[in-house]
């Protein structure tokens, strides 16, 4: 139980949820984990209240919404945040408990260093104030995985404060315009976690595991409504959703005007959340202040292995999506949208980055390519980039045929579709085996194109009269008549000479 948390979160527009009492949906169900490493935080999702999608009728009132976001993230380590134990996924219940994580007497807290980093490091990213001196405080409140009576966390003086998060949410009619929004972070805390209560419902009673519980990432959301102009409405928290989808639901579902249920269904009112008073802070005894450095202020002869440098993790960052995102618009001409969809997609940016390296395509030619089509193949049979048959050199191979007029874009299509059967071979191969390069004839095409000129003279007639249309479907009988192996601009170009157009 004693695990590593960070704990972030958001405030709504003029109102800092974390502590504000008021009416509650607060469901404890099924615990965010019992022993995760975690960052607590809170956080709003814009600094504007989200309007309802609703028509709003004639006679009625608009409802604006204000939500605030209390986000658990866990934390990538070996060990718990107080104590040495193990970290390690689907281990036996309680096999990776100590003393102290079972809250036995005279036991000791032990803060692990690689969780103060990370939380040092999620502040950074998040454009948050590192405060070089935070404290840790006990919160009270009784539940049977919670052995002590108190979870150490961080609520007068947190790690990290004052942060934002810009991102882009998609407009417009074709959702291709990108309208930046920014979330203000109110806190970045550590926090223990408690332990996972496991019901067992046939034999009625509840089984508690102190290990870790597993919980990546859960959401607290804080929601009010209200009319515009009107004072803030009566706030309300779902918790423990696990998931963006349930997110957003909850959301939608608590701007409704009538707060009786969220989920219809699943989500009912439990009990009221407690305030301050209700969980009795106090200052945590056995942990002394949380002391932080930065190259001004390093003690002379202090040894790096005893103190935490500010600013020696900020040159460990990684560069951030949004600094990623305006270098990939400003080298390669990409819209601002699709740098999102590489971004967003585990390992599509890499790929992308690859097939750049290895191909003589424009780099318009491959984001199309990489976005429509790779992509599209994926979602369709719903696989992870990293389980894709094509490589990038498969496909920068594929664009350079393209690129130098060896075979026509529908024929790149059936060279790609190939290429997804996992059949090992690479494209000149799939192009030489099926036939699939372009007709470099000029003789033979310009005979063609006449033999079809022949056979249809009403289209000609049709092109002849300045018929936009026409012009297109006699390419297309070429390009038929040569199975898709002719240039579609050198057949336009004999047909507009024969023509004379």
């Amino acid at each position: 139980m004693a695990a590593p948390m960070l704990r972030w979160g958001c405030r709504g527009r003029r109102w800092a949820f974390a502590r504000v009492d008021g009416g509650s949906c607060h469901r404890r169900g099924a615990p965010t984990g019992s022993t995760s490493n975690r960052i607590r935080g809170e956080s709003s999702v814009a600094q504007q209240p989200l309007h309802t999608a609703q028509k709003t009728r004639k006679g009625e009132h608009k409802w604006a919404a204000v939500v605030g976001l209390e986000i658990h993230a866990q934390i990538s380590s070996n060990s718990k945040l107080f104590s040495g134990s193990q970290v390690r996924f689907s281990a036996p219940p309680n096999s990776l408990v100590s003393f102290f994580d079972a809250s036995l007497p005279g036991t000791l807290p032990v803060l692990n260093r690689r969780c103060v980093e990370a939380a040092v490091m999620t502040g950074l990213a998040l454009n948050c104030h590192i405060n070089k001196k935070s404290l840790f405080d006990r919160k009270h409140y009784f539940y049977a995985d919670l052995p002590a009576g108190y979870q150490i966390t961080q609520q007068r003086l947190p790690i990290a404060v004052n942060g934002s998060l810009i991102y882009g949410v998609c407009a417009g009619k074709k959702q291709s315009q990108v309208i930046p929004k920014t979330v203000r972070i109110k806190q970045i805390q550590l926090e223990q976690d408690s332990g996972k209560s496991l019901h067992d419902n046939l034999r009625s009673q509840t089984l508690i595991d102190l290990n870790r519980a597993e919980g990546q990432l859960r959401v607290d959301a804080n929601i009010s409504v209200h009319h515009p102009g009107e004072p803030l409405g009566v706030r309300t928290e779902v918790k423990n959703l696990n998931s963006i989808r349930f997110l957003a639901k909850a959301i939608g579902e608590c701007q409704l005007p009538l707060l009786v249920s969220f989920f219809l269904l699943c989500t009912m009112s439990m009990r009221d959340k407690e305030g301050k008073q209700d969980y009795r802070f106090m200052p945590e005894p056995n942990l002394p202040p949380l002391v932080l450095y930065d190259a001004t202020s390093l003690p002379a002869g202090a040894d790096p292995q005893q103190v935490i440098n500010i600013d020696q993790i900020r040159e460990t960052l990684p560069e951030l999506p949004s600094v990623t995102r305006e270098k990939l618009v400003q080298q390669y001409g990409m819209l601002l949208e699709h740098s999102f969809t590489l971004l967003n997609e585990v390992g599509l940016l890499e790929f992308f980055q690859n097939v750049i390296k290895e191909t003589r395509a424009e780099p318009k030619k491959v984001t199309s390519w990489v976005l429509n089509t790779f992509l599209g193949y994926l979602k369709q049979q719903n696989l992870a980039v990293s389980e894709s048959p094509v490589t990038p050199s498969a496909l920068a191979e594929l664009l350079d045929l393209l690129d130098s007029r060896t075979i026509s874009s529908s024929a790149a299509k059936q060279v790609f579709e190939e290429l997804w059967k996992r059949e090992g071979k690479t494209p000149g191969q799939i192009v030489s085996e099926k036939q699939l390069e372009l007709m470099q004839d000029q003789g033979a095409l310009e005979q063609l194109c006449h033999s079809v000129m022949e056979a249809h003279p009403q289209v000609v007639m049709d092109v002849k009269n300045r018929n936009p249309r026409a012009i297109n479907k006699l390419i297309g009988l070429v390009r038929k008549a040569t199975q898709s192996r002719a240039d579609p601009v050198m057949i336009k170009e004999i047909l507009e000479k024969k023509l004379s157009l």
